[in-house]
This record gives structure tokens, sequence and C-alpha cells, in this order.
């Protein structure tokens, strides 16, 4: 294996946003912000819109999720 190319692969929380829900797993992904664990540890913190605990497959519930006014910017962006 080469030396000095592959990513950081460390423990990171994951707080999905929309259910404050937060889980610890092991990830690549780089992030400057951190937050204390139960553990009493800090760890990276990675945020995000859907996990299991909000994605309507998971829940059972119909969730309409509208990031960033997805219909706003096609009619933006194709208006004559």
């Amino acid at each position: 294996m080469k030396k000095d190319i592959h990513p950081e692969y460390r423990e990171v929380i994951f707080h999905d946003t929309s259910s404050d829900f937060k889980f610890i797993t092991r990830s690549t992904m780089v992030t400057n912000e951190t937050m204390k664990w139960e553990d009493g540890n800090e760890y990276p913190l990675v945020k995000v819109e859907v996990s299991s605990a909000s994605h309507p497959f998971y829940t059972g519930k119909k969730l309409f999720v509208d990031t960033a006014g997805r219909v706003e910017k096609f009619n933006k962006k194709y208006k004559k």
C-alpha cells in the first residue's frame, strides 16, 4: 500500500439536522466542526439532512424535503 495517499479513516459523529438524531461511525469525511460524544471524547461532526431516522422509507412517514428551493431554482434557470 502506498504511503500518504489514503484519507484518514476515523470515528465521526453524524448529526441528522431534521430529526436531531446523532450516531457515531467511522468515515473519511473531512470537517472542521467537532462535538463531544457521550463517552466524553471529542469527535469530528458531520451534519446531514436525511438519515435512517428521518427518511420516509425507514420511518413510514411522508416527509417533503426541499433543500435550497429546487422548484425556484428550476424556474429561475429556465425562465424566459
